[in-house]
């Protein structure tokens, strides 16, 4: 029988951010968990998620100024979106989704989530995911109509394996965690330059997020720096910024969610670079509206 890992609980003492966080800053990567006897966990799951709801998730998000946010759907469920659909409906608008699915899945479904404000699917090339390495190409022609993307979790020091079946989707294609690569590899690597070739081809968006899931146990993290500065470098406007709440999966010290935040002026010091990461690109990637003030933002 295989021994679930136990997921620790978020920090709810936050570090606060270190510079003013612009307007319509969105977090492009996050979890929410609900209750099991509303959600039922996937009996396939490989760990138990912390409790990790939707108002402890708004909670972080308001003591950081963050106005946006990206619900990345947790293989914890398998393709039951449930928990993630109602966190969306809950948001008013201000929140999306990244769903995992299986080769069932039908136009008419994909229309329903895509109203409700999904706008991609994710594979989990890392840990597993329900859907067969075949079934990508499919699953993305079915997409390619409404405008979503493909979010890949994937070890960049094998994206060369990847790169045939990148270049054959017809929709954009998202990397998770700056590659989820070990810094030990070094910048020079093949997997981590074929990302960076990626990102100046322009149909390949990058997560800045994951800093914690390098190798560098101890923030802020000295090793990414090299990583996340020829990310910014290859390709800012197809960067995004995600705090990876609540940080399920993690065997050392859970981050500090404001510590991650306040990453981002060592990694993008230029101010309109950095307002871009956190506003822009994820305006343009996930298809938010204009932004509100926070006045509005009820």
């Amino acid at each position: 029988m295989t021994t679930l890992l136990e997921s620790q609980e978020p920090h709810t003492q936050l570090t606060p951010p270190s510079f003013a966080v612009p307007p319509g800053a969105c977090d492009s990567h996050a979890h929410i968990f609900g209750p099991p006897e509303r959600y039922p966990l996937d009996p396939k799951r490989t760990f138990n998620p912390p409790k990790a709801g939707i108002e402890n998730y708004r909670r972080m998000l308001s003591t950081l100024g963050l106005q946006r946010a990206v619900i990345v759907h947790s293989g914890a469920y398998g393709t039951d979106v449930s928990v993630t659909l109602d966190a969306l409906q809950a948001s008013r608008g201000q929140w999306r989704g990244i769903a995992l699915v299986d080769n069932t899945i039908t136009a008419a479904r994909i229309a329903e989530l895509d109203a409700a404000g999904f706008r991609g699917v994710r594979f989990n090339f890392i840990f597993g995911h329900p859907n067969a390495w075949q079934d990508v190409e499919d699953i993305a022609r079915r997409i390619a109509p409404f405008g979503w993307h493909v979010q890949l979790l994937a070890d960049a020091r094998y994206l060369p394996e990847l790169l045939p079946l990148i270049a054959r989707l017809p929709v954009e294609v998202v990397i998770d965690h700056i590659g989820r690569m070990p810094t030990s590899a070094g910048i020079d690597d093949p997997g981590f330059q074929a990302l960076l070739a990626l990102l100046r081809g322009g149909r390949t968006w990058c997560k800045l997020s994951g800093a914690n899931r390098m190798g560098d146990p101890i923030p802020p993290y000295a090793s990414v720096v090299p990583f996340a500065h020829a990310l910014v470098e290859a390709g800012a406007n197809h960067l995004v910024w995600g705090t990876d709440w609540p940080h399920v999966r993690e065997p050392g010290a859970i981050p500090n969610d404001g510590d991650l935040l306040n990453l981002l002026p060592q990694w993008v010091p230029d101010k309109a670079l950095r307002d871009a990461i956190l506003c822009d690109n994820p305006a343009q990637l996930y298809r938010f509206g204009p932004a509100v003030t926070p006045t509005s933002a009820q």
